[in-house]
């Protein structure tokens, strides 16, 4: 179990939109260290959907991990404001996405989602552009 707000910042990737895709995550404990990282291989896909599989593989492994409240950072705008309810979610294969994310962050006592700058997402970035080249973490 992890005690005080654990940080997730995720990033989705695409060559070409749709193209090959990659998901990327970065899991930090309250004091800021990586408690876990992942990237997954996501064959041809949007980079919206790229995004939304990267939030999911990041959640996925918050939950498993033991973080009970978590502060996600995404450098896209659309789906942090999509999650955040000041955006509604048109595609149906976004809307599937969505209703999964949903689902998971309601397994966490308290989860906020918040835009940063790119610069600052540059470790899930560089994981989810590995696993386009075939490395996976």
């Amino acid at each position: 179990m992890q005690e005080g707000i654990c940080k997730l910042f995720t990033d989705g990737a695409c060559r070409g939109n749709p193209g090959a895709g990659g998901a990327g995550a970065v899991l930090l404990d309250d004091r800021g260290q990586v408690i876990w990282q992942g990237n997954e291989y996501l064959e041809l896909c949007t980079n919206n959907i790229a995004e939304y599989r990267a939030l999911i593989l990041g959640l996925k492994a918050a939950r498993e991990r033991g973080c009970r409240n978590l502060e996600i950072c995404m450098d896209s705008e659309l789906l942090v404001r999509q999650i955040n309810g000041s955006y509604k979610v048109k595609n149906d294969n976004l809307k599937k996405l969505m209703k999964e994310v949903r689902a998971l962050l309601a397994g966490f006592d308290s989860a906020s989602v918040k835009h940063v700058p790119r610069a600052q997402n540059a470790k899930a970035d560089c994981l989810a552009n590995m696993a386009i080249d075939g490395k996976k973490i």
